[in-house]
């Protein structure tokens, strides 16, 4: 497996609580990446040789802001592109945004802001305008995230349709929970594939606070903090993964299939048959279904 890009989950926590969440991030969820975590994922990145970007994202980023800065500037030492993912909650004004963007300047080469109706209206899509004019006024280049509501694309609807510039709603996370019920549903039986991730040469994948590297959200293949990135890559056997293999055979009617696992027929898409399978199943696979975080459990 041959990464050209790592994405670095600096928490999992947010100020927002989004329904579309595929990491169930909230204020109230733990989980916050160290500074020795940090310099050891980059340094293994680093390692690899292959890697070409870095992007820090969350939950928010920003609430971890000297985490986040020490990162982008250790990823640029380093001879990465930088790229940061936030809902831009700390651009209350365009000036405001500046101050906080300008530590940064000539070293983050994109800046992806969440705008839709999940991150709330008034307000927060002003603060994600000030970021991106924040972020243009230093030069900068950004892009915004937008998510349309699932009444969008259900009953058949295709992707050509969605409003231009957003994006379906994919069903993972806590989207699986909150927002599959309003989605068009359709037989298990089509789900043959994963349309959304190519498990057998990913590119890139996301590592968490806790070292787990997910392939797709919620599914490890290992734990750098345990074995080194680069072993995990050399030695990532896609066909005989417990989850990612079935995938590969035939989507997640065939991981449900292989695994005999409990099932209705009717799926909002192929990550929320997906998404649930891996619920049922993560007793059994303990070690790779994880961290509690990806399935919406909160510490007490």
């Amino acid at each position: 497996m041959r990464l050209t890009g790592v994405h670095l989950l600096l928490t999992y926590t947010c100020n927002l609580e989004c329904e579309h969440c595929f990491v169930w991030s909230s204020p109230w969820q733990p989980g916050t990446m160290t500074v020795d975590g940090l310099d050891e994922i980059i340094r293994q990145s680093a390692d690899l040789g292959s890697v070409e970007w870095l992007y820090f994202e969350g939950g928010e980023p920003f609430l971890l802001y000297p985490i986040l800065l020490r990162g982008v500037r250790e990823a640029a030492a380093r001879g990465f592109k930088v790229g940061i993912v936030s809902n831009g909650y700390w651009a209350t004004t365009a000036r405001d945004g500046i101050e906080w963007l300008r530590p940064m300047q000539g070293l983050v080469h994109h800046l992806s802001v969440s705008r839709d109706s999940y991150h709330g209206r008034g307000q927060f899509c002003e603060q994600a305008d000030n970021a991106c004019a924040a972020a243009d006024e230093l030069g900068i280049p950004t892009g915004t995230i937008a998510i349309a509501a699932p009444e969008t694309t259900s009953a058949g609807r295709a992707m050509g349709q969605l409003p231009n510039g957003e994006s379906a709603v994919v069903y993972r996370g806590r989207a699986a929970v909150k927002l599959s019920p309003r989605a068009g549903e359709r037989p298990l039986a089509t789900f043959t594939e994963c349309p959304c991730e190519d498990l057998r040469e990913p590119g890139r994948v996301h590592v968490d606070p806790f070292g787990n590297v997910h392939i797709c959200q919620g599914i490890s293949l290992g734990n750098v903090f345990e074995t080194p990135l680069a072993r995990i890559c050399a030695e990532y056997d896609p066909d005989a993964h417990p989850i990612v293999g079935p995938i590969l055979r035939g989507g997640p009617a065939e991981l449900i299939r292989e695994h005999d696992v409990p099932h209705r027929e009717f799926y909002g898409d192929a990550c929320h048959a997906c998404y649930e399978a891996r619920v049922a199943l993560r007793e059994r696979y303990s070690a790779v279904l994880v961290p509690d975080q990806m399935y919406g459990v909160v510490e007490a």
